[in-house]
Order: C-alpha cells, then sequence, then structure tokens
C-alpha cells in the first residue's frame, strides 16, 4: 500500500465516521423518544395517540420500500460532486427542518392533528431516506476489502453511538432544566434544534473530508422494473434483511420501552440516563474490541456469542430487583452483544453487494445497501406500534409515574424483555440456516470478478 493511499484511507475513516455523530443523535431522537413526546408531553387523547402512532407505521413502511427506489435513483446518478455527496447534503438539510417540526406543538387536535402530524412524519421519513441511503453506501465504496470495511464501519458505528449516548443521557436532564424558560414542548423543541445543528456540522465534515476512490468497472443504469431482480435475485441479501428485521424490531421495542419502564416500573426515571450511559458504554466497549476480536474469530463465531449475551442480559434483566446495579449488569451483556451484531449486519450487507455483482452480472451498491435503511424503518415501525399498543392496554398515568395497575406493570416487563427475545432467536435462527458467505466464499467471488474485469481495483 502505498503511502498516499494510507493517508487516503485514515483521512476517509475519521471524516466518514464524524459525519455519524449528529445522524445518529436525530435518529435516537426520533426513533426512541417520538413516541414518548407524544404520548407523555404533548397528551393527545388515546385515540389521537393510537392514530398517530399507526400513520408512523404505515409512513415507515412506505418508506421502507421507497428506500429501494432510492437506492436505484442513488446508483444512476451522476453528477461533478460525485455519486453520492449532492443527495448526503439535500437531504440531511430537509431533515434538519422536519425533525425540529415533529418536536414543535402544531396546537391541533383530533382528526386535524393526527393528519399533520402524520405528513410531518412522512416528509420527514422521505427527507432522511433521501440522505441516509446515499451516506451508508458511501461506505462500501471506499473499500472492497473486508477488514478495511471492518474498521470504516467500527470507527462509525462508535461516533454514532457517542451521538447515541449524547441524547439518552441528555434528553430528560436537559429538557427539564429548558422547561423553565420555554415551557414543557419548548424545551423538547429546543433541545431538536440543538440536535440538528450537530448533525449538519457533522456531515459537512463527511462532505468536504472524504475522498472516493474508484473501485468498480461502471454499470449500466438501473430502471425500475429492474429492482425486483436487483433485490430478488439477491438470496443472501433478502435474508440478511428478513433475519435482521427481526432482530431490530425486537432491539428497539427494549430500548423504547426504557422511559416508560424507568418512570412506571422502576419508580424513577431520573435512573433512566444512568441506565443510558451504561447502554451506550457497553455499545462503545463492544465497536472498539470487535475489530481486534473479528481478526481472531470467525463472523459466526461472533454472531453466536453476541446472541449468547444478548439472551443471558434479557434473563438477567428480567429477574432482576429494582435496582440499578444488577439492571446495568442485564444492560451491559445486552448492549455489548447489540453492539457486535450491529457490525456484523453491516459487514454482512456490504459483503452482499459484491455477491450481488457476482451472481446478478451487475454493480448496485445503494440499491443493496438501501436494505440497511429498510431493516431499520421497518424495525422501528414495528417496535414503535408495539410500544404504543402496549402502553395503551397499561393505562399508565404521565402525572403519576407508577400509577398504572400491576397488571399494567407486567404489560411494560413482558413487552420490554419477553417478547424482544423471542424475536430475536428466531432471527439467530434464520441467519444460521441461510446465510452463506464466509471468508473463503468472498475471496472467491472478488477473484472472479476480477478475472471477468468487473472490479478495478483491492483497495
Amino acid at each position: 500500500m502505498s503511502t498516499q493511499t494510507a493517508v487516503v484511507d485514515r483521512r476517509n475513516k475519521w471524516t466518514f465516521g464524524i459525519g455519524t455523530v449528529g445522524r445518529d443523535m436525530v435518529y435516537t431522537l426520533v426513533s426512541i423518544y417520538l413516541v414518548y413526546f407524544l404520548s407523555d408531553i404533548l397528551r393527545p387523547s388515546a385515540s389521537d395517540f393510537l392514530w398517530a402512532s399507526s400513520l408512523i407505521l404505515a409512513a415507515r413502511l412506505f418508506d421502507a420500500v421507497a428506500d429501494i427506489v432510492m437506492g436505484a435513483i442513488v446508483d444512476n446518478t451522476k453528477s461533478r460532486w460525485g455519486q453520492y455527496k449532492p443527495w448526503i447534503a439535500g437531504g440531511v438539510v430537509a431533515s434538519a427542518v422536519f425533525t425540529v417540526l415533529l418536536f414543535t406543538d402544531i396546537h391541533l387536535s383530533g382528526a386535524a392533528f393526527v393528519v399533520v402530524f402524520a405528513g410531518i412524519y412522512l416528509l420527514w421519513s422521505l427527507s432522511w431516506t433521501a440522505n441516509d441511503i446515499p451516506y451508508w453506501s458511501l461506505l462500501p465504496a471506499l473499500s472492497l476489502d473486508q477488514r478495511k470495511r471492518e474498521s470504516i464501519g467500527a470507527v462509525a458505528k462508535a461516533f454514532a453511538t457517542i451521538g447515541l449516548l449524547v441524547v439518552v443521557v441528555a434528553v430528560l436532564p436537559v429538557t427539564s432544566a429548558l422547561t423553565p424558560a420555554f415551557g414543557q414542548t419548548g424545551a423538547w423543541t429546543v433541545f431538536a434544534i440543538g440536535v440538528v445543528v450537530i448533525m449538519l456540522a457533522g456531515q459537512a465534515v463527511t462532505l468536504f473530508g472524504v475522498r472516493e476512490p474508484k473501485l468498480a468497472v461502471e454499470q449500466e443504469r438501473t430502471n425500475l422494473r429492474e429492482l425486483a431482480k436487483v433485490v430478488f435475485g439477491n438470496d443472501q441479501l433478502l435474508w440478511v434483511a428478513i433475519s435482521m428485521v427481526l432482530f431490530m424490531t425486537g432491539y428497539l421495542t427494549t430500548t423504547t420501552f426504557g422511559t416508560y419502564f424507568f418512570k412506571y416500573v422502576y419508580g424513577d426515571e431520573d435512573m433512566y440516563s444512568p441506565f443510558g450511559a451504561i447502554l451506550v458504554g457497553s455499545q462503545l466497549i463492544g465497536f472498539a474490541i470487535f475489530p481486534a476480536l473479528a481478526k481472531r474469530f470467525s463472523r459466526r463465531a461472533l454472531f453466536n456469542a453476541a446472541i449468547a449475551l444478548i439472551l443471558l442480559g434479557y434473563v438477567v434483566f428480567f429477574f432482576s430487583p429494582m435496582n440499578i446495579i444488577p439492571i446495568g449488569v442485564a444492560g451491559l451483556l445486552l448492549f455489548i452483544g447489540d453492539a457486535f451484531v450491529t457490525m456484523l449486519m453491516l459487514v454482512f450487507l456490504t459483503d452482499t453487494i459484491e455477491y450481488g455483482q457476482w451472481k446478478l452480472g451487475r454493480r448496485n451498491t445503494a440499491v443493496t445497501f438501501s436494505l440497511q435503511p429498510f431493516i431499520n424503518k421497518v424495525g422501528a415501525a414495528l417496535s414503535t406500534q408495539i410500544v404504543a399498543v402496549l402502553v395503551v392496554i397499561a393505562a399508565v398515568n404521565p402525572d403519576l409515574p407508577g400509577a398504572t395497575t400491576p397488571a399494567g406493570l407486567m404489560t411494560i416487563r413482558l413487552g420490554m424483555l419477553v417478547l424482544p427475545p423471542v424475536l430475536i432467536v428466531i432471527s439467530y435462527l434464520i441467519y444460521r440456516a441461510k446465510y452463506r458467505i464466509d471468508d473463503k466464499l468472498y475471496a472467491q467471488i472478488l477473484a472472479d470478478l476480477a478475472e471477468r474485469g468487473q472490479i478495478s481495483g483491492r483497495n
């Protein structure tokens, strides 16, 4: 490797990674706290709340499908600024605007509230897609080397977890501190503004800092009629997507229930921030040690270990007394395991790009990688609806922490700690039965593509 190549690799790794900090602050705020903002801050009627959450589900499912179309658009993009950066820039500005609107009191009720709120959410979701698809599609365009991809991905996910940490730890105490000056809803609006400013700054680092090497021979344009072949013809991509949708639904159901658990079951919502710090610290540990472990152990072995840690964490959490120490231990197990799965999902998806090129004869980076936000959005949609329905069933009272029936408390515990591991086990079984891209097969794929003249570098 030349010195110049090493410098570019190092620059790309850090400038790409920094771009995730603010993005994940925004995504955490919307995916985990929007339903809480609705139920406990805006406090619409129960029927308006369920209608709004149902329309969020519909919008996310619609947008998840739109991700794949967006992938085709990005694959077909050619501009003086490259294939990905124009969409990254436009999408981040639009999503910043709609993020603030989501956490603003629009002073409506009934059908008007539901329709306007759902419209804002749909526009946020589509603008997020316009940024998210090209942003993550840029990752596999930076290198064909699996280890380099793992290294870039680990740095990006570490920075993303820092963004997650800031929101999880700060959102409740900061909004509480801002409430005397701005009111309860205004405090959340101000917090959202601060988060999107950080997102815009981080994305600017990526836009101006990343230098994209030329790795692959140009492919013909992908039209909408060919999308089905690109997606459904790549069997490994489909199995990864199905497995990870189930995993993300379970994981996000647990994290979305977090504020409700500490407010109503634990009885002290102030303890949510320390638990959030444990959550994010665990993930940072996981991301930090993953590259070293990936050099020593196979991906399948790491995936097995991650699922074992997660399931053990759920068992410890369910049987823990209401004490932060055993709950913290459970969180440590859960989220170290989750960090491993998050990294593995990323590299599984990147490897299906070359697999699809090898099998189908064409390279569709953005279409293939559009399945990552598809996975996240479907998982977030399903988990939000699960939480919304169970919160209504539990009949919680936002004005009186802990004010619900014993059956309501058990509903929250079962939704947070029993349903998710069931989904995660099903996800694991699908992966074990269907995913087959290992180091040996991937090396053969690259060799065959090089022989065909379909890749022009091994950066």
